[in-house]
């Protein structure tokens, strides 16, 4: 029976796994204790009529266990929690993505694709088993006992997806400050605190220092370049530079950084003298280290892959 509630603790251990893997800085605190408590309750709830009875009481409890309210309480206890749990994961990593798009421009922001899909999977499985315990409770508890093979099967392939990707990736993880706010909360701060057009006109001036600088020092070929560095080199805080690329501009930084990048790979596919360097020296010289990312950027930017568009400009010269 604790064994069985010991499943109280897996949804919220995976919680702060995701926690863990979106904030650099993650560390367990003494708050995250109160994720014991639906594990807690469920065994509390079994005291009176399953752990403090003799064996025989316990075995009765067991062979009537369908009927037994404490089972009940515990299943729909774990309906309600993992509900609610899942829903907190998706609005994390909602959030950390955000984050890292506002402040980041490397590739690990493939790291939050993929826990979306695996959190996506992990609540179709979890879905399945809430499915399996309503059969299991009903008049046709067979189809449980087959939907729980089909659960047992899935798990192996999915651990084995899980071990492929992190041995394949294993610089996929750890991303972010947890320190860092969205922009759209720091802008909402500023405009209480400061008058608009006095902000305006030092936007306007922190704006052109700022596309001076990358024009002029191409700190977007580093790939793992991020707005910390930006502030550090053009002395602008990186709270407000956050709010200058984010919000004025209209860009998330990630996307502000890819744009200087394509646009300095047009340069190289459009001179003639460099028509034998391949699409993959290219996208290493201009900043990027994943050639699907590049893709994605660049035609993003253009319409075209760097494929198309350095055809078009062939065809365009003959």
């Amino acid at each position: 029976m604790l064994r069985n509630t010991l499943a109280f603790l897996q949804i919220p251990t995976f919680y702060l796994y995701v926690l863990s893997v979106c904030y650099s800085d993650f560390k367990f605190k003494p708050k995250y204790l109160i994720h014991l408590l639906p594990f807690l309750a469920a065994n509390i709830a079994l005291i009176p009529r399953f752990y403090s009875v003799d064996t025989a009481s316990k075995i009765d409890f067991i062979m009537d266990r369908q009927n037994m309210i404490e089972i009940q309480f515990n299943h729909i206890l774990f309906h309600i929690q993992t509900f609610i749990y899942f829903t907190a994961v998706f609005i994390l990593l909602r959030k950390a993505k955000k984050l890292y798009l506002e402040n980041y421009s490397g590739t690990n922001i493939n790291s939050y694709h993929w826990l979306f899909q695996f959190t996506s999977v992990l609540a179709v499985v979890y879905l399945t088993a809430l499915l399996k315990n309503i059969f299991k409770f009903s008049d046709y508890p067979y189809i449980s006992e087959w939907i729980k093979i089909g659960i047992l099967v899935s798990q192996l392939f999915i651990v084995c997806w899980y071990l492929f990707k992190a041995l394949n990736n294993p610089g996929l993880f750890r991303n972010i400050d947890s320190k860092l706010k969205l922009v759209s909360d720091i802008v909402s701060e500023e405009k209480k605190n400061e008058p608009e057009a006095v902000h305006e006109k030092e936007s306007n001036e922190e704006l052109l220092k700022l596309k001076h600088f990358m024009t002029a020092e191409k700190p977007f070929l580093n790939p793992s370049i991020t707005i910390q560095n930006i502030s550090d080199h053009i002395g602008i805080p990186t709270r407000e530079l956050s709010v200058l690329i984010n919000h004025h501009l209209g860009q998330h930084f990630y996307d502000f950084v890819n744009t200087y990048r394509i646009e300095y790979a047009m340069d190289i596919l459009k001179d003639a003298t460099k028509m034998k360097v391949t699409i993959l020296e290219i996208l290493y010289e201009v900043g990027f280290n994943s050639k699907s990312s590049f893709n994605t950027a660049f035609k993003k930017h253009t319409g075209n892959t760097p494929t198309e568009y350095r055809k078009l400009l062939q065809n365009n010269t003959l």
